[in-house]
């Protein structure tokens, strides 16, 4: 990993494996497989729209491990794996059925034992850190083990004395753990976060916080000491707070087709913005795009470009003739 690196992420990717529409998952004889995780995605995100992205994590030496880092290297991120013994560990899945209402879609995970719950520092090429701009995990990663945990919190703290800025999805996952043990967590690594993304229903049921998304944000800002918070709406937008200031972003229509990955993408627009020395209004405007592009993709992964997104601000959309 020699020269500058615009973005570390660091966390699980699995296998997703989805039947088609309209199809049950105890009837289907066929599943799409795609490479899905949060932290991955966004290092995705980010590479394709101009930056350089590495993704550290753990995978097993099999098939489906180099199944996966030959997909995101596809998109431009450069990995930093370490690989273990295929016999002692496995690489996590989850299936997804899409549905519509009243139905909903729903997601079955089966990801225990993953090669990436063994995961410690040493394993990994944190040297990249030090060349970094940034650094990106979410809540998600310090939910699949004790391991992960420490990991996620010694790798914070790594970046930090790189003075390296540390952003983090807060990504509450509830069929990972309850809403107690998750902020019990989340609170402790905070002191080791600059910049916090977080959904206003997350920060409500997990962090225990009340009133609106402005609130939310002095209020998260002013008890951890973040340097920006970002508190996102759903349909109602995101709020971002930085430095006592705050900016409001609305949502770009979309037409949803996959809505999975859509809080990945507003993340990866958002710190491609800034890497590339745009200023937290721009980020805003950004992210809301990518993230309204994701939802016309299939996949976890925005797959999109930079063309396309400056046609979304600009309101271009349309037959690209």
């Amino acid at each position: 990993m020699v020269g500058v690196t615009d973005l570390v992420t660091f966390g699980e990717t699995m296998l997703r494996l989805s039947p088609p529409r309209g199809e049950r998952l105890e009837r289907t004889r066929d599943l799409d497989v795609q490479a899905g995780g949060a932290e991955s995605n966004v290092a995705v995100g980010t590479s394709r729209l101009g930056a350089d992205a590495v993704w550290f994590s753990k995978l097993p030496d099999s098939p489906l491990g180099r199944r996966i880092v030959s997909e995101l290297r596809s998109h431009g991120v450069r990995t930093g794996v370490a690989w273990a013994d295929p016999d002692a560990s496995r690489v996590g899945t989850y299936y997804l059925e899409h549905g519509g209402e009243p139905r909903g879609t729903n997601v079955i995970y089966d990801r225990a034992n993953a090669a990436v719950t063994t995961v410690e520092p040493a394993e990994l090429p944190t040297t990249a850190l030090e060349s970094a701009a940034y650094f990106h995990t979410t809540g998600i990663t310090p939910a699949l083990s004790e391991t992960t945990r420490e990991t996620t919190r010694a790798l914070l703290r790594a970046a930090g004395e790189a003075d390296v800025t540390r952003t983090f999805d807060l990504n509450y996952r509830a069929k990972l753990w309850e809403p107690a043990t998750a902020r019990e967590t989340y609170e402790t690594l905070f002191a080791d976060v600059d910049v916090l993304f977080v959904p206003r229903r997350d920060a409500r049921e997990v962090l225990d916080r009340e009133g609106d998304a402005v609130e939310i944000a002095h209020g998260l800002a002013s008890e951890h000491g973040f340097e920006s918070v970002i508190v996102t709406r759903g349909t109602g937008g995101a709020v971002a707070l930085r430095n006592g200031s705050v900016h409001e972003q609305g949502v770009f229509e979309a037409e949803t087709f996959d809505a999975i990955g859509t809080g990945d993408a507003f993340v990866a627009g958002y710190l491609a913005e800034r890497i590339d020395g745009g200023d937290v209004p721009a980020a805003l405007e950004r992210a809301a795009a990518t993230a309204a592009l994701k939802r016309t993709v299939g996949g976890d992964i925005a797959i999109v470009t930079p063309e396309e997104v400056d046609r979304v601000l600009e309101g271009e959309a349309g037959i690209d003739r």
